[in-house]
């Protein structure tokens, strides 16, 4: 693996930084990121055909879909402090190495046991390439204005990777097999560690931390949070087939209550705490990764349970049901391209509200009349899953924006790894407990309420700004 080494902490950037084209690194770092995402949902479809190979039990199934999950929550705050401490580029190459390695093993696995393991060390990898891309994109672009522009599209890329995840892996698994369709990370990853060194700046120097020492690693709260967020993740996961009283499930929980509470208490002591409690007092800020963790568990909600409501309750194949996800997936490219010149010209708060009232309206039409079986496709199913992808990609976008405003330079890997924190926390959470409250109808029904007070709570708060 790449070994890291501390960030220069020189008075400016040096000649290779300024004059490093952002188009193509913005390109190569935009087509990472829609992998890791897609690495995430590509499982999904394939997972029964996984299943009946490997003859697994419906908690292996859950456990396998969720490893990647796990490891990549858990372990992005660290991977953030990682990148804002050794520099960005040499952090996203070293999580590339192990992330490329673990994806090569993927679709290879002989058994569960190695196909598990893999996909655990996909998600540790994918940790700290997701938080380093953000501090490398703040080097490329420093103003920020241009900075903000980059963010903009950059959130509605997340969106695009979750679509392409479920689409592609679909296709695959229906002409060829499961393991062509996990074989697509070790392609994007090898073309991306090939490419780095060319059009990536050799560092992420933070010009505000010139002269000042490197913030420290903080290993007690990386420990903590990190087993935190892995317990009660799995708890999570798991109520699913066991139920919430079950001890598999509670005794998780509730221990990484404990130890999430022990981080908490830990960061308002240590001197460079992994996530500063003053990061979070922006209001701005916190809405914006309010309404990504939504956002993420909107779109996380719609694919599973549409996944499984047409090819178990109406029987349709993975190649058909994938087709449902073309539509989809044009709104939410229409919708991207959209969102960046709709954040300047309207703002970044009043985009985000927009985007979650339209997404609303979709989640509420998926839930009436989108799962009705008495209904055609055109009249029933296709206007909900064209406005929600809209909605969400618009309210991405505008988030992430929000998200990310004002950050210091010296904080750009701590950004990300909060904002990755929250899209993959949110969608975890929100699908358990939308899952408890009622199957596909309330689960689709209490997210398009969950859309439309977040779209009421920004208005507001642009409204007091």
């Amino acid at each position: 693996m790449t070994a890291l080494h501390p960030v220069s902490t020189g008075s400016g950037p040096r000649p290779r930084e300024r004059t490093t084209p952002t188009a193509p690194a913005f390109a190569l770092l935009g087509t990472v990121q829609v992998t890791l995402i897609f690495t995430l949902a590509a499982i999904s479809v394939p997972l029964p055909r996984i299943g009946r190979e490997f003859a697994l039990a419906q908690s292996d199934l859950i456990l396998l879909s969720a490893a990647y999950g796990l490891t990549l929550a858990s372990l992005l705050l660290f991977g953030g402090r990682l990148a804002d401490r050794y520099g960005g580029r040499p952090v996203f190459t070293a999580g590339l190495v192990l992330f490329a390695a673990a994806s090569v093993v993927v679709p290879l696995a002989p058994g569960y046991a190695v196909l598990l393991g893999a996909r655990f060390g996909q998600g540790a990898g994918a940790a700290l390439v997701a938080p380093a891309a953000m501090a490398v994109l703040r080097t490329v672009f420093p103003e920020p204005a241009a900075y903000g522009r980059a963010m903009a599209t950059w959130g509605g890329l997340n969106m695009l990777g979750a679509t392409a995840g479920n689409l592609l892996a679909g296709v695959a698994t229906a002409l060829w097999s499961w393991r062509a369709a996990l074989a697509v990370p070790v392609l994007v990853a090898a073309a991306a560690l090939a490419l780095a060194p060319r059009v990536l700046p050799a560092t992420t120097p933070s010009p505000s931390r010139s002269g000042s020492r490197r913030p420290g690693l903080d290993l007690p709260g990386a420990l903590l949070v990190t087993a935190g967020v892995t317990l009660a993740s799995y708890g999570l996961v798991m109520s699913d087939p066991y139920g919430w009283t079950a001890p598999g499930v509670l005794v998780p929980l509730l221990a990484g209550a404990l130890l999430l509470a022990a981080f908490l208490a830990v960061e308002l002591k240590v001197r460079d705490p992994l996530l500063p409690p003053r990061f979070l007092r922006d209001g701005r800020r916190a809405a914006g990764l309010l309404a990504v963790a939504v956002t993420a568990a909107g779109a996380s909600v719609t694919f599973v349970a549409l996944s499984l409501q047409l090819q178990e309750s109406r029987g349709w194949s993975a190649l058909e049901t994938s087709a449902v996800f073309v539509p989809f997936a044009a709104a939410q490219l229409a919708a991207g391209r959209a969102a960046g010149p709709m954040v300047a010209r309207i703002g970044a708060a009043r985009t985000t509200a927009t985007g979650l009232a339209v997404a609303a309206v979709g989640l509420a039409l998926i839930a009436l009349t989108g799962l009705n079986e008495q209904l055609p496709y055109a009249y029933g199913l296709l206007p909900g899953t064209l406005l929600l992808p809209a909605g969400a990609a618009v309210a991405f976008a505008g988030a992430a924006v929000l998200a990310t405003d004002r950050v210091p330079a010296a904080q750009a890997g701590l950004a990300g790894g909060v904002f990755n924190t929250a899209m993959e926390l949110g969608a975890s959470v929100v699908f358990a407990a939308t899952l408890s409250l009622g199957g596909d109808v309330g689960s689709f029904g209490v997210l398009a309420a969950g859309f439309t007070a977040l779209a009421l709570v920004n208005f507001l708060a642009m409204k007091r700004r």
